[in-house]
């Protein structure tokens, strides 16, 4: 094999590959033999047929195949010979390959660029410190009793109005018939909700107990069946009482129906969480901080054939909001090259982080253990009661579903190990002042990189 460098400029690589015909001839020849044993031909005994007859029938499948694991194995040995680290695949081009010459083709990629990382001990940040107080405590659980409104019959009205629930039976008609899925009996919904066909519940303020109604709606364009989707139809509907929600007072009741022994439990869980959240909140803040300072003090090449592929993934899922009208409101406001322009950005810092994160995690041998793996995969599965099993082993036979697991924890062991370089100091603060300076009302998960 002789290798010609064409390119060698900062990460970019192009590589001239030339292997000789007599090599080509000789892996065309021995497969052909392979071939010639397995294969039956009338008038000939396997492992006896004229190797003119070989070529005739199999040589261009079988220089096909040779083509294409010599591009592959010429490849990995120029890998392994000049300890090249591609940042994605390699793109080959067929430069000559005819009958007697040599095969000559082009390797052109992008390596995993070198990265000396920046003096951590000049990251200073600020961790923000703050526990539930009092008030935290008493909202949050008028807001779980808010949750778990219960309804009662109304016995002084009879007729409805916004915000009551209905007891209803109702049957969906289309083009005059029947569709399946499009009748109940009994069903109870709360008037002004939102949660049925656009339209519907409005139809439902203002009439009385026992009567009943037909109302004409027409299903949403995006609705998810496909035989119903814009289309008009009509529900006959019996209002067959009203009830009120109400929200249950906080006391010991209420806490025992919410799974604990008494109101001091409740309560002493709920600030539990809460303190988690707050540490959530306030990590959250420390680790953006430290993945900015990454990005704005480490330079160095950042392969564009890892942007694009980074870009295409983010840009399929724009395209899709876009056609479910689901968009950002600030992505709304953008034209598309102002978008792309942005998450184009976004994709450069992704793939940037990624490196970084990645180059800090090999270089200090931090990883995973299965023990870790294994209690993160079983407080997953916890998120689904009564089918924790079919979760673990969902994971354990899916590769692709566990390297989503063990990423955000590798991610958090090396932001770790960096602080440690760092200089943090804490803060305490009130939970306003948290919220404010973390940019949160709520606590509503993972900050993307």
């Amino acid at each position: 094999m002789k290798v010609n460098d064409k390119k060698n400029e900062g990460i970019d690589r192009e590589y001239e590959i030339t292997i000789p015909s007599n090599d080509i001839d000789a892996k065309i020849t021995s497969k052909l033999n392979e071939v010639g044993k397995q294969v039956k031909i009338p008038g000939f005994r396997p492992g006896k047929v004229p190797m003119g007859l070989l070529k005739k029938r199999f040589g261009a499948s079988v220089r096909s195949e040779i083509l294409e694991t010599t591009l592959q194995e010429s490849t990995q040995k120029l890998f392994e010979e000049r300890n090249l680290k591609p940042a994605t695949q390699p793109k080959i081009d067929l430069i000559s390959f005819e009958d007697g010459n040599d095969l000559e083709f082009s390797v052109s990629l992008q390596l995993i660029p070198e990265i000396e990382l920046t003096d951590m001990s000049s990251f200073k940040v600020e961790k923000l410190i703050s526990h539930a107080s009092d008030n935290d405590i008493n909202d949050a659980t008028k807001k779980m009793a808010e949750n778990n409104k219960k309804s009662v019959p109304l016995t002084n009205r009879k007729t409805t109005k916004d915000g009551d629930v209905v007891v209803i039976d109702f049957v969906g008609f289309k083009d005059d018939k029947e569709f399946e899925g499009g009748k109940a009996e009994d069903y109870k919904l709360e008037l002004g909700s939102g949660s049925f066909i656009p339209g519907f519940e409005e139809q439902l303020v203002g009439i009385k107990v026992d009567s009943k109604k037909d109302i004409k709606v027409k299903f949403p364009d995006n609705y998810e069946n496909d035989h119903l989707k814009g289309q008009d139809v009509l529900f006959k509907i019996k209002l067959k009482s009203i009830e009120s929600l109400q929200v249950p007072e906080v006391d010991e009741e209420f806490s025992k129906s919410m799974g604990f022994e008494s109101l001091k439990d409740l309560k002493d869980a709920v600030k539990n969480q809460i303190n988690k959240d707050y540490e959530y909140l306030s990590r959250m803040k420390v680790k953006r901080e430290m993945l900015d300072f990454l990005a704005e003090n480490n330079k160095f090449d950042v392969p564009s054939t890892m942007v694009d592929e980074q870009f295409d993934l983010i840009w399929k899922n724009i395209l899709q909001a876009k056609e479910s009208n689901s968009l950002d409101e600030k992505d709304k406001k953008m034209s598309d090259e102002e978008l792309e322009k942005y998450y184009k950005n976004i994709a450069e810092r992704r793939v940037k982080l990624g490196l970084i994160l990645s180059d800090v995690g090999d270089k200090n041998n931090l990883s995973i253990g299965p023990e870790e793996l294994s209690q993160a995969i079983s407080r997953e599965a916890s998120r689904f009661p009564g089918q924790e099993q079919q979760v673990m082993e969902y994971y354990k036979s899916n590769p692709q579903a566990l390297e989503q697991v063990r990423a955000p924890l590798l991610e958090d062991k090396v932001i770790d190990f960096l602080l440690e370089s760092s200089e943090v100091t804490e803060k305490k603060v009130s939970s306003k002042k948290l919220k404010e300076l973390t940019g949160a009302t709520e606590v509503d998960g993972p900050v993307p990189v």
